[in-house]
């Protein structure tokens, strides 16, 4: 039996990364930023599951909830950095709140947890940190300018984690999900920046029309996700990505094809930088 500390299980893809660690047998510490939020799993699972109110951004409360975490089961197996959303919008739109709380939630967030998680991973000499990225912290479209920093900065902060922490028997995985039938794109919907009207023949014009049509209906299954995540962290090594979604596979591999054609062509004349 395994425990589990997941943070944003209220709704979308942690609970449904919750209810399959449950369903296995798990034990869940899952966190959510209303109590009513966590009443159904705690009803479902009393012995299994304990809910816990956390907002990401409240960063003086992480510690002590990560600590009680670790408390309360003895030991946590896998930590997963879930909560977060995407703030979409021209750039120009965007509210100074609204770029540091995209930020403050998506990267600071997770890596706070994180921090906090570390020093009881490594006493415990193993463990596995999962954050959900997206195809996103790799790829970009027009008009999710910070939400793509904020992956991008994730995906910086655990690529690089996973090399400091190896040794001491903790595993990284870092989550790039396509599109998935959860709230997300209703929730991105209503937090959408101010209309600028110089975008409105470019292609943020059609942004809050493409999240409000009913008949866009992203192709991945927020269940068959989680379970592929929660069978993710019986794998060793830890899989440093893990690429969810027939969509998700084949923006990544366009986008890193171009890429690496693209450094490729300067072969000869970025070496003409170098001291001779």
């Amino acid at each position: 039996m395994q425990t589990w500390f997941i943070t944003g299980v209220g709704s979308g893809l942690g609970r449904a990364i919750a209810e399959a660690a449950l369903a296995k047998g798990d034990r869940v510490v899952g966190t959510t930023r209303k109590p009513a939020d966590a009443k159904e799993l705690a009803g479902r699972f009393p012995e299994r599951f304990r809910g816990a109110i956390l907002d990401v951004t409240d960063l003086a409360s992480i510690g002590a909830l990560v600590d009680e975490a670790f408390a309360a089961f003895g030991r946590v197996d896998v930590v997963v950095n879930n909560a977060g959303y995407g703030l979409f919008g021209a750039v120009e739109g965007l509210s100074s709140e609204q770029i540091r709380h995209q930020i403050d939630t998506n990267l600071i967030g997770p890596i706070e947890v994180t921090r906090a998680a570390l020093p009881h991973l490594r006493e415990q000499g193993a463990g596995r940190i999962v954050v959900i990225s997206s195809y996103g912290g790799q790829a970009t479209h027009p008009g999710a300018s910070l939400y793509h920093a904020s992956k991008w900065g994730v995906e910086g902060f655990f690529d690089s984690l996973a090399q400091e922490v190896a040794s001491f028997g903790i595993g990284v995985t870092i989550v790039e999900p396509g599109g998935a039938r959860t709230g997300f794109r209703k929730t991105a919907g209503e937090r959408l920046g101010s209309d600028v009207e110089a975008y409105g023949g470019t292609p943020i014009g059609g942004l809050r029309a493409y999240l409000a049509n009913p008949a866009a209906v992203p192709p991945g299954d927020p269940a068959k996700m989680a379970e592929a995540i929660v069978a993710s962290a019986a794998i060793e090594p830890a899989p440093l990505r893990l690429v969810l979604g027939s969509d998700a596979q084949t923006i990544l591999a366009n986008t890193l094809a171009k890429r690496l054609a693209d450094v490729e062509a300067q072969k000869e004349s970025a070496g003409r930088t170098d001291a001779s």
